[in-house]
């Protein structure tokens, strides 16, 4: 079956939230306290959030979920799980998920998705920044504590805010002409592709944390010189490079227009 037979939609019943849960141990291996229960699930459904399956056939292949939050006193959704399973990722599921949700929320007049993500996942920060148009510009320090997927590797779990300004020029260029406009780079941050293997052995975590530990600090230099995450590269070796810059839009959390 095609990436393009793959149907996204609403989930519907309580078994297939619970297979939302199922699904989201088998892609994290959270332990059992870690992981979001059923009854989140549910709860994001009837108070405004989104619960959305990818489905081949019968089988749900990917998940996303998001809740509403407000901010100076306006609705945005917060996307706090985007799960695909391994043998569908980089087919561009997880984009589609992205933009169905983008739908949903501007069908209601919500003009702003928020999500957290990892920087120093190489392939996720592309799809976030380059593929989908959102900016960062706030890095929170360990914000899930030392977490048990075999993902996090053991370091502490620092992330980026994505901000997904859904009809901002940024945003609406992207997904009209497929490129970004153009911006002046005013520094880079780079992840070596390394990073993976780094991570995931104990003789050579203290090479990712050192990665890690620098990468925070420039961010949060940046970030406190008004300086925006607005693109990524990646080249033929897999490293990672974060490009940034002021944006000259000027949507901001106190309102949600420009």
């Amino acid at each position: 079956m095609t990436a393009d037979a793959i149907v996204i939609r609403n989930c519907q019943g309580l078994d297939e939230l619970r297979t939302c849960v199922a699904l989201q141990k088998e892609i994290w291996n959270f332990s059992d306290t870690e992981l979001v229960p059923l009854r989140m699930f549910v709860v994001a459904e009837k108070v405004g959030g989104q619960v959305m399956g990818a489905f081949e056939g019968g089988d749900m292949v990917g998940f996303a979920l998001s809740v509403p939050g407000t901010r100076s006193g306006r609705v945005y959704l917060h996307s706090h799980m985007l799960a695909v399973r391994p043998e569908h990722r980089n087919t561009g599921l997880g984009r589609r998920l992205k933009l169905l949700q983008r739908q949903d929320a501007l069908a209601r007049g919500i003009e702003l998705i928020e999500w957290t993500f990892d920087p120093l996942e190489i392939k996720n920060s592309y799809l976030n920044i380059e593929k989908l148009g959102a900016i960062s510009r706030r890095y929170n320090i360990n914000q899930y504590g030392i977490t048990s997927s075999p993902l996090q590797g053991g370091l502490p779990s620092d992330r980026l805010i994505a901000e997904w300004w859904l009809k901002s020029r940024r945003v609406e260029t992207l997904l009209t002409t497929g490129k970004h406009p153009v911006f002046h780079q005013q520094m880079a941050i780079e992840v070596p592709a390394q990073i993976y293997e780094w991570k995931a052995a104990a003789e050579t975590r203290v090479k990712a944390q050192q990665v890690q530990e620098r990468n925070r600090e420039q961010f949060l230099g940046a970030f406190d010189g008004g300086m925006a995450v607005l693109g990524y590269k990646r080249d033929s070796a897999g490293n990672g490079k974060f490009l940034l810059g002021n944006w000259d839009e000027t949507w901001s959390y106190a309102s949600a227009s420009p």
